[in-house]
């Protein structure tokens, strides 16, 4: 994630958000994966749930630098718009990454019977902003909000780590605690189905609280980013790069959502 007014969304934009896919890239396609029966021992354990998935950045940032480097009121300062994001060595950026596994993740949270909502609906446009990201999370009355991410961090470091919104009093006092319990079901589920380790040069134990992100800071719902790895980390960027891996990544964050709504 590292390489980092707008007024309210309105309700069309985020149908078309919803639908997903619509004029651009294709959501890539999930494989078919053996998911935990629901308590009851049917049903749809998700049904009537709705959840946001944010996919960092966005394709076309990079030749767009006036739109994203446009400053945004997030509360404790002003931020760009968006960013780049980062890349591994190879070249495998941080957008496309983002991207695909929400692509991975929404149909397995479909299958779960849960509504799923997209910040973007491709990989080649600008933005939106952090501010109209959040809005989207707002306005779907979202259950869970899970900004997808990788991290840019020194080439040494390596692991995931999940960051919670630190307390605004006025702004996000009754989301606090629910996205934390939010942040420790991901970061469970995460590290179960993956096997990766807690970041080793951030965090800890996994779990970050932070204060200056547009994204948490002006979210009304629970909500915590993942940073699924670092980029920059040889080890790291290996399994960000391989498909089936990604697929795995997925199906754990699946299973922490899960864990929390279900």
């Amino acid at each position: 994630m590292r390489a980092h007014r707008a007024g309210p969304v309105a309700l069309a934009m985020l149908a078309a958000l919803s639908a997903g896919c619509g004029g651009g890239a294709a959501v890539p396609a999930a494989q078919k994966v053996a998911l935990p029966a629901s308590p009851s021992g049917g049903g749809k354990p998700l049904a009537g749930k709705t959840v946001v998935l944010d996919p960092g950045h966005n394709g076309g940032n990079a030749s767009h630098p006036k739109e994203i480097n446009r400053q945004v009121d997030i509360i404790t300062g002003r931020k760009a718009c968006n960013t780049t994001g980062t890349e591994t060595g190879d070249g495998y950026p941080e957008h496309a990454f983002t991207w695909d596994v929400a692509g991975r993740l929404k149909p397995i949270l479909e299958s779960l019977g849960a509504k799923v909502v997209l910040t973007r609906p491709d990989d080649k446009g600008v933005g939106p902003c952090v501010t109209e990201r959040a809005a989207i999370g707002n306005e779907a009355r979202a259950d869970a909000v899970l900004s997808i991410h990788g991290d840019g961090a020194t080439p040494g470091g390596h692991g995931f780590h999940v960051i919670m919104p630190g307390l605004l009093r006025g702004h996000n006092d009754d989301v606090v605690k629910p996205s934390a319990r939010l942040g420790r079901d991901i970061r469970d589920a995460y590290r179960d189905g993956t096997g990766m380790p807690y970041a080793t040069y951030t965090a800890k134990n996994g779990l970050d609280t932070r204060t200056d992100l547009g994204g948490l800071n002006l979210s009304k719902r629970p909500a915590v980013f993942i940073e699924c790895g670092n980029m920059r980390n040889k080890g790291d960027a290996a399994k960000m790069s391989d498909p089936a891996f990604r697929e795995r990544m997925a199906t754990a964050l699946a299973d922490g959502l899960k864990r929390f709504l279900g």
